[in-house]
């Protein structure tokens, strides 16, 4: 379970996150939504360690990140945009992370089978399409089998019969106990996959529950038209 109290970050004069509050168990999945600016990055980071904020604390299972770089272990992160060398195969690369990662152990080839990689392993992946480095970069992602996973922006470049693989391994990911995080401009697909959500807005939570209670409190018939009535409102 991560446990979130009170994040307060700030980059010069920008306050980013203010006083964000929030709890995620185990077995859920939660999807981070708001326009850009909200904060949606700095909190992924700062749950990361990749940003350290100027107030609060994050809990991992009860216990304070702060000062401790090993709980980074126990997350999977899939970036929104992956910047792999171009002079490296597949193959060499996932060689290249299995050794940087080795307190974790990795099991890779379930995954190149249900994306179908076996042709593209022994291919540089500066020739890759963007829908290939981003199945590369979901096997990267999910090959350690750690009890956290972090997806920003997982359905980019996927053609829609990868897209319902990778609905089918978020689902059952989540039915091993994980706790998973997406980030996502598609709309359908967060309704899809998300247990619930939190909506930021300039660095607050505006909402947080699930896609129903969203609706009742817009009175919009649909999460689509719900989202788009908290930024008209977020607009005006």
């Amino acid at each position: 379970m991560i446990e979130i109290k009170n994040i307060h970050k700030r980059f010069g004069k920008n306050e980013v996150l203010q006083g964000v509050d929030l709890t995620i168990g185990e077995n859920r999945i939660l999807a981070v939504l708001g326009p850009n600016g909200s904060g949606k990055t700095t909190l992924i980071k700062s749950i990361l360690g990749m940003v350290i904020p100027n107030k609060g604390d994050i809990f991992l299972e009860g216990k304070s990140i702060k000062k401790d770089w090993k709980y980074r272990s126990t997350i999977d992160y899939l970036p929104q945009i992956a910047n792999f060398p171009h002079n490296l195969t597949v193959q060499e690369l996932i060689r290249m992370i299995k050794d940087l990662r080795r307190s974790r152990k990795a099991n890779e080839a379930p995954l190149i089978e249900l994306f179908k990689l076996q042709p593209f392993l022994n291919k540089k992946l500066g020739n890759l399409s963007g829908g290939t480095k981003q199945k590369v970069n979901i096997l990267l992602t999910f090959m350690f089998d750690s009890p956290i996973v972090i997806l920003d922006e997982p359905t980019s470049g996927l053609d829609p019969i990868s897209l319902i693989r990778l609905k089918e391994l978020i689902a059952s990911e989540k039915e091993k106990g994980k706790t998973i995080i997406i980030t996502s401009h598609i709309m359908s697909f967060v309704e899809e996959v998300a247990d619930e959500l939190v909506f930021l807005l300039e660095g607050k939570i505006y909402f947080e529950g699930t896609i129903a209670a969203l609706k009742e409190k817009t009175q919009q018939p649909d999460f689509e038209h719900a989202i788009a009535s908290i930024l008209a409102k977020s607009y005006d």
